[in-house]
């Protein structure tokens, strides 16, 4: 995963984590759910993460970071 969706997928899969859906429309309309309940906070969390994340990268040569 690239250090700029981390934040934003490892969210949404603890989110999405043990659901199953009928329909491809009912995944849509739960995932606008998750996006919708996240405040301000959250994303300016995921943004000011990126200079650290993307060092991290850096520091390993190139290789993304499971954290």
């Amino acid at each position: 995963m690239a250090p700029s969706d981390f934040h934003l997928f490892r969210s949404l899969q603890n989110f999405l984590n043990g659901k199953k859906f009928d329909s491809m429309e009912a995944c849509k309309d739960y995932v606008d759910q998750f996006i919708a309940q996240k405040d301000a906070i959250f994303w300016k969390n995921g943004i000011h993460k990126l200079p650290y994340r993307w060092q991290k990268v850096i520091e390993q040569s190139g290789k993304y970071i499971v954290e």
